[in-house]
């Protein structure tokens, strides 16, 4: 089973005017509301793509059962434990003439008996399952929290997939992940460096492999991305079209590689499947079809430079 840990979720209220005034009243065109955060997003779209899994992470107040209904009336099983306080609603504004503005809130405060919970959880894992550690880590949780989850997954015989930004990945690969997934921005902070291009890129992705993790997927935005192996270096071209909407498109990428690697444990076709899932999210306003996935993946060419 893979398990998908959401430790911060949101509701994603987005807003589109079609001019926005500081200090005025101001009348949406439209308006959406979705469940969000980085487990959850993959949680949808292994959903969309035919792919069993089971939501993981903390919940609170009207705004928690609000992700909660949501994520259920897709038929995507959840485990979620609940908490004082309102789970975060995080305001993307949007409109014609601006660029968009994002206000996220904070989130609850969790309990150590609730951290326990989590912890439980993680401990219950056996052999061939799969736990996705994905977003921001709450301030009233311990910083290194992913390092402890995955060295207990890890112990379990689990496979440990990570998708954070921030110098803990690096306390994080040591622990053994079978994936990784910064993009080439957070690779270059990992390491303190500027990383534009894939040949820059190259050289640190390796670095993670000697550190710990298992295999290492680079997003270069429209540039591609890569994927480094103990077997190989590869590099994926993505398919053309209009980027809408970027929010979600790393979470789509992961999703789409482990539902395709679930099936069938091949890392370059469960590789290109996951570069075409991130461009369908892209392309789209909301979260990738399995139709739009299909249609994408024959247009990603991978080839082996390393």
């Amino acid at each position: 089973m893979i398990y998908t840990c959401t430790l911060n979720p949101s509701v994603d209220h987005i807003v589109h005017v079609k001019e926005f005034e500081l200090g005025s009243i101001n009348r949406m065109s439209f308006d959406a509301k979705y469940p969000g955060g980085k487990g959850i997003n993959v949680s949808r779209v292994l959903k969309r793509l035919g792919v069993e899994s089971e939501a993981l992470g903390f919940i609170g107040g009207f705004t928690g059962r609000f992700i909660d209904d949501v994520i259920k009336s897709e038929g995507i099983s959840t485990n979620f434990i609940e908490v004082n306080g309102d789970s975060r609603i995080n305001m993307k504004l949007t409109s014609d003439s601006t660029t968009e503005t994002e206000i996220n809130g904070q989130g609850p405060a969790i309990t150590d008996q609730q951290f326990s919970q989590l912890v439980n959880q993680v401990e219950s894992l056996k052999s061939g399952d799969i736990l996705v550690l994905a977003g921001s880590i709450p301030s009233s949780l311990p910083s290194n929290l992913y390092t402890q989850l995955s060295k207990i997954a890890v112990s379990r015989g689990a496979k440990v997939v990570v998708d954070i930004s921030g110098k803990v990945l690096l306390d994080i690969v040591e622990q053994g992940p079978f994936f990784i997934k910064p993009n080439h921005h957070e690779l270059g902070e990992l390491f303190d460096v500027t990383i534009e291009t894939a040949e820059e890129a190259i050289p640190y992705g390796k670095k993670l492999l000697e550190l710990g993790a298992e295999n290492v997927a680079i997003s270069m935005a429209g540039k591609g991305a890569l994927l480094i192996t103990k077997d190989g270096v590869y590099q994926a071209t993505v398919p053309k079209g209009t980027v809408k909407n970027s929010v979600g498109a790393g979470d789509s990428l992961v999703a789409g590689f482990l539902g395709a690697y679930s099936q069938n444990p091949d890392l370059v076709e469960a590789f290109r499947h996951g570069v075409a899932s991130g461009s369908a999210t892209a392309f789209a306003l909301d979260l990738c079809t399995k139709e739009d996935v299909d249609r994408l993946k024959p247009e990603v060419d991978i080839k082996q430079i390393g």
